[in-house]
């Protein structure tokens, strides 16, 4: 029994895949930085390079998935980790529901 490989789609998930879980790091980095920006933790000159390097963060983002035409593969990725947290999420919040499903 072969098994029929379409190296380009393999390509493409693989790809979409790390470029995903860069964004999902992107998002906790911004998100560390508002608080530490809110928190007055940074100088004028670290906001501003902190700022920068999260544009051309983006910016590598989205031509990675413009030129690699991954961003389906990407936005599905995502799609799939927001409903895998939504439902460990919902088990923590309401764990009875959860023990009486199983």
């Amino acid at each position: 029994m072969a098994i029929d490989i379409d190296e380009n789609n393999l390509k493409h998930g693989v790809l979409g895949l790390v470029v995903a879980l860069v964004e999902v790091i992107q998002d906790a980095l911004r998100l560390q930085a508002m608080k530490r920006v809110e928190g007055g933790s940074l100088t004028e000159e670290e906001v501003d390079r902190l700022g920068q390097a999260l544009m051309d963060l983006d910016e590598a983002l989205a031509e990675i998935k413009a030129q690699q035409g991954i961003s389906e593969a990407v936005k599905n990725v995502r799609d799939g980790l927001d409903e895998m947290v939504d439902d460990v999420l919902e088990q923590m919040i309401n764990p009875s529901r959860w023990s009486k499903a199983e």
